[in-house]
Formats: C-alpha cells, structure tokens, sequence
C-alpha cells in the first residue's frame, strides 16, 4: 500500500522549473530514497511532501500531492496538522538552544500537553525510539548544544518522532556526521520503518543500496525511474541509471 502519491508534480521558484511533472508512489512501512545529482530536484520533491516548499517565496506548483488519500497540494489543507503527520530531519543537525528533554517536549507542548508524567513519558519514547535513551536519560536537563553531532542528529530525529509523526522525510542528514554516527543512524532508519515511513534524500549511493527499499533516480527535475533498490542498482532498465548507479558521473 502507497501512503503518498505524487501526480504530475511540476514546480517552479520564480521563472526556474525544479520539478516537471514527477510521478512516484511512496510505500507504507518502506525507507525510498531519492538518488541523483546535486541540483536535480530530489530535496525539492522531498520538501513538497510536507509542503516546505510554501516557505519559499516566488514557488509554484502544479499536480497533485495525495496523502493518506487527501490532496495535501489543495489551498484549503491544514499545514500544520499536514507537518504533524510528516515529520522532517534537516542536513545539519538543529537542535533548539535549551535542554534535551525540552528539545522533544517543545513539540508536545505547542499541541496542548502539560501534564509532566505524559511528557515523561513521550520524552522517554521518544528518545528510545533514536536509539539514544541510555546515552542520556542521566542528562535529560542538560543542554542539548552539549551532545556530539551524531547525538544531535539522533535528537533532532526524537524531536520529530515525539509528535507522532507517520512519515519521516530525512534530508541528506548524514552528510555531515562521521562514519560512526551515520553507521548508527543507518541502523535507525532501518528499526524506525517497521513503525513510520521514511523518505530519505542521500548522495551516498552505497548508503542508499545498504538500507532502502524503494529508489528514485532524479535528474533535471524528472525522475527516470523509481523501483525496488535491488531491481536499480542491479539491473537499472534506463541507460542514465545505469550510468549514475555505476558511477560514470554525477
């Protein structure tokens, strides 16, 4: 079952088209990541699941969007509730400027829970979901600015969790941590699919061939195939597939 359906996606910023007429179904319970060289349009299409892209000042967007079944590309959807649902990891690690713990509450909190033992307890999940409660469940109230890159990049990840997200869009996040820590989030993303769905970003060809299901090749704002990763990196149907899977360029 798809839980996003993207439908003829064409989207520009300004006069400059990012995007022309996208198709892509993205799989419940599945990590798809988006491959391709840089400036093809995959962190664009990625931004216009949860509807980003509005941040932008001059873009435009035609075709459809489906979430769940709705057309989150309508004026009418609820933004807010639309970002609730599908939830976003940045590049570079973001934590806010105060404790860990009020790192994941924030989230919580904007949607009206106060009650401590229920924030305890989203805390706590939260952060073990991230693979990292045992690191800090001694230094909930330390300053999360504190935590290596790697500890950021998992908190930021429990940050997005904490609102009970369905889907996860993670953005290149971990292209600037060192092997270690993106071994350990790699491993996350992995656990993290038998609960949410993942759409990740990613440069790392061998990363997304380790731990994604679904692939899609973009290039010039299109995307020139989408299939199982296997079915892409083994026996690629398009020649530019081929060619950017194997290294030729990009």
């Amino acid at each position: 079952m798809n839980i996003i359906e993207a439908k003829n996606i064409s989207l520009w910023y300004g006069d400059t088209q990012a995007l022309n007429k996208v198709n892509l179904s993205i799989p419940t319970h599945r990590v798809t990541a988006l491959i391709g060289p840089s400036g093809c349009g995959k962190s664009t299409f990625l931004r216009s699941l949860n509807r980003m892209n509005d941040l932008i000042e001059g873009v435009r967007v035609e075709g459809t969007i489906n979430y769940g079944g709705v057309p989150i590309t309508s004026p009418n959807i609820d933004v807010t509730a639309l970002r609730k649902e599908v939830g976003m990891v940045f590049q570079q690690p973001n934590p806010f400027p105060m404790s860990i713990y009020d790192n994941i509450a924030y989230g919580p909190r904007i949607q009206g829970i106060r009650r401590k033992s229920e924030l305890d307890d989203i805390v706590e999940r939260s952060l073990k979901d991230a693979a990292m409660w045992m690191e800090v469940r001694d230094r909930l109230h330390n300053n999360a600015l504190g935590l290596s890159g790697g500890q950021q990049q998992r908190l930021c990840i429990a940050r997005a969790l904490a609102v009970e997200p369905q889907v996860l869009l993670m953005d290149e996040s971990t292209s600037a941590l060192d092997p270690v820590s993106t071994a350990t989030i790699e491993e996350l993303i992995v656990r993290l699919k038998q609960r949410y769905t993942v759409v990740m970003v990613t440069h790392n060809l061998q990363q997304a061939h380790r731990i994604s299901d679904q692939c899609a090749f973009f290039l010039m704002g299109e995307v020139v195939e989408s299939d199982s990763s296997s079915q892409i990196f083994n026996h690629p149907r398009d020649m530019r597939t081929s060619d950017y899977v194997s290294g030729r360029f990009g």
